[in-house]
């Protein structure tokens, strides 16, 4: 079997195909249920995070009649007097009861979260009680505030002030390489982007295969490949799938950077957009070679239960990139920035950290650009062997074995 002549029509059919998988995905109520959700997750997460990151925690403490020291130290906490420097997202409320018995029943019954007492003069020490452990937001505050008061106490005993004490004494951050993105946020972005990574490269890898056992097992690639030669014929699901792919990390990034700038991480949107865009230019190249070994995995089938088998290597490789990107540090992160497809995420990841030249992406992208090419080309040759076998599953040998032994579709 040999395809027809190749006219202008036939040398422009992959983009027929390309264009059939981009409506058929496009259309899938599957694949835009899935979207949206993922959408609505990512929007989520971050619509919670600033939630969390900007709500104000309040707090009601209880001080006993008479108690000044534990009034005047919640009172300072409260609003900033006394050197305790104010807080507008930890807003302190004092509940004056009328002795200790009073202080326990209103943790008792929850009218106050805590009581703050000041030591007696043979016990110098101060109690901050609850009816379960303190909150960490409250001991921290409370702690600066009673410190405060009694270094005080002490300087004015001494004849000098606490500023006289504290002065020199501040100590002032730098960070050399200045970048001001926070070490946290370049973990989180590489979580992120392999995230991404994986779920763009495993769903529309997945949908590749499924799309070619599909046309394999139906007899129906044996009517399509009269008009169509295998090799358009692969090159225009590989472009409709990386455009479905692109186009969906496109939106949940943009949904991402959006979100973003409506949080507290808005100062380093600059930084995240470059990264996220070496991002978009790192998957547009890498999906490519992995788009190719999907389908050759659908063409080594002959039913789709023996996809689970054929695509096993390619989700272990993705699975292992995903695990080992994000979590890579140092010297590891650096070599795994030129290493395919491992760079698709290290290399973004070292341009947010300010961790990599500006002509190291430059050089990772070539490298990842020549291993999709060898991909592309080893893939095409099985995809050509393998596509017409059927029977059962085909070995990468003798697909290679069948394609060298036949012309079809060249």
């Amino acid at each position: 079997m040999s395809a027809n002549p190749e006219t202008g029509a036939v040398r422009n059919a992959w983009m027929l195909v390309a264009t059939r998988e981009i409506v058929v995905r496009a259309l899938n109520k599957g694949f835009l249920v899935g979207l949206l959700v993922t959408v609505v997750f990512v929007a989520g997460i971050i619509a919670f995070t600033s939630y969390m990151g900007n709500r104000t925690e309040s707090f009601d403490v209880a001080v006993v009649a008479g108690d000044e020291s534990a009034a005047t130290a919640l009172e300072a906490a409260a609003d900033g007097r006394g050197g305790v420097p104010s807080d507008d997202k930890v807003e302190l409320t004092v509940v004056r009861v009328a002795d200790a018995e009073a202080a326990r029943a209103a943790l008792v019954d929850e009218s106050a979260d805590a009581w703050l007492s000041s030591g007696t003069p043979e016990d110098a020490g101060w109690t901050l009680s609850g009816w379960r452990e303190p909150d960490g937001t409250l001991v921290s505050l409370l702690g600066t505030s009673v410190r405060d008061q009694v270094l005080a106490a002490r300087a004015a005993g001494a004849g000098t002030s606490m500023s006289a004490l504290t002065e020199g004494s501040e100590v002032a951050t730098e960070r050399l390489d200045g970048n001001p993105v926070d070490p946290q946020v370049v973990f989180l972005a590489g979580f992120v982007l392999a995230f991404l990574f994986f779920m763009g490269a495993v769903g529309s890898g997945s949908m590749i295969a499924g799309s070619v056992i599909e046309e394999k097992q139906s007899r129906l690639v044996e009517i399509i490949a009269t008009a169509v030669p295998l090799r358009q014929l692969l090159a225009g699901k590989i472009i409709g799938s990386s455009v479905i792919a692109l186009g969906q990390n496109v939106v949940l990034a943009a949904v991402g950077l959006v979100g973003l700038s409506f949080t507290d991480l808005s100062a380093v949107l600059p930084s995240m957009t470059a990264s996220m865009l070496w991002f978009v230019a790192f998957f547009t190249v890498g999906f490519v070679a992995v788009a190719a070994l999907y389908a050759v995995a659908g063409s080594l089938a002959s039913r789709t239960e023996d996809l689970q088998y054929t695509t096993s290597p390619l989700m272990m490789l993705l699975m292992g990139v995903y695990i080992v990107t994000f979590a890579a540090d140092g010297t590891l992160e650096r070599v795994l920035s030129y290493v395919p497809p491992a760079s698709i995420v290290s290399m973004p990841v070292r341009v947010l950290a300010g961790d990599a030249a500006w002509w190291e992406p430059l050089l990772s992208l070539a490298i990842l650009l020549v291993a999709t090419v060898g991909a592309v080309l080893l893939g095409e040759r099985a995809y050509r062997g393998a596509l017409m076998q059927t029977g059962g599953r085909v070995t990468w040998r003798s697909a290679m074995a069948a394609e060298r032994g036949t012309t079809l579709g060249a």
